[in-house]
């Protein structure tokens, strides 16, 4: 068995501690976080506190906290040499205090709260600087049912960029969709087999080769309706900006 403390409380930690809790040959020792409030409700499945000096002994330390409190909290841990990783997509390994073993177990996924997750579709990026280190968090992915990748901090960095485009704004651009379809009563439903369908191409063949659409055709006539259509000047500006990414892409002067 692999014996887990968690530390935080947030979306990412709470999906991770449900998936660990889950696991055959996992045990979660125990939860931290400094308001146990937020934890609370698990009090009768787990030992919980609010108290780092009450921290017990575990083979892996997991500290799941906004990107800017990782390297505070690593600092606040009052023992030496246990292995502590967080799982930030951009924090490096060398922000967590040296007096312990350092790694990283970052799950490459979208945490939202009360949105069920398959830890099967949760690929993690592992950094350690011991082998015997890195060997455990491959280990503790494993019993998770997720594959794992070792990766660089430099790598990981740019893997999460590129996931902010991909999720981050690729939702902000649903959204906008949403609201022009919901502003004219149409249903958003239409909408959701064309996205399905975009998200499957992309599986089987490159975004390059998979993008279509007036700006890849050069179809200037559609593109001038699409912009007297368009109310909001922010949403003016996105099509604008991403009409002109997809031209310049594909080897065409500026719309």
């Amino acid at each position: 068995m692999i014996s887990v403390v968690l530390l935080g409380a947030g979306n990412v930690a709470t999906h991770l501690y449900k998936a660990l809790k889950a696991s055959d040959t996992i045990t979660v020792t125990q939860w931290y976080n400094r308001n146990i409030k937020r934890i609370s409700t698990y009090a009768n499945e787990v030992d919980i506190t609010d108290s780092l000096n009450d921290i017990k002994e575990a083979d892996i330390y997991i500290i799941s906290v906004s990107d800017d409190a990782v390297a505070e909290l690593s600092q606040s841990l009052p023992f030496n040499n246990r292995f502590v990783v967080h799982t930030s997509g951009t924090v490096s390994l060398y922000d967590l205090d040296k007096k312990n073993r350092r790694g990283v177990f970052y799950p490459l996924q979208t945490f939202t709260q009360g949105a069920d997750l398959d830890f099967s579709d949760v690929p993690f990026c592992l950094e350690a600087i011991e082998n015997s280190d890195l060997s455990l968090l491959q280990s503790l992915a494993a019993a998770l049912g997720s594959p794992n990748y070792k990766i660089s901090t430099e790598q990981r960095k740019r893997l999460h960029l590129a996931a902010v485009f991909v999720n981050n704004f690729t939702n902000q651009l649903y959204r906008i969709g949403h609201e022009i379809s919901e502003a004219n009563l149409s249903d958003f439903d239409i909408l959701k087999p064309l996205i399905l369908e975009t998200a499957k191409k992309v599986q089987t063949m490159s975004p390059y080769m998979a993008q279509t659409g007036p700006a890849v055709r050069r179809d200037k006539k559609t593109i001038k309706k699409h912009l007297k259509l368009i109310e909001n000047p922010h949403h003016k500006a996105i099509y604008e900006l991403l009409t002109d990414s997809i031209a310049y892409t594909h080897g065409r002067k500026k719309l």
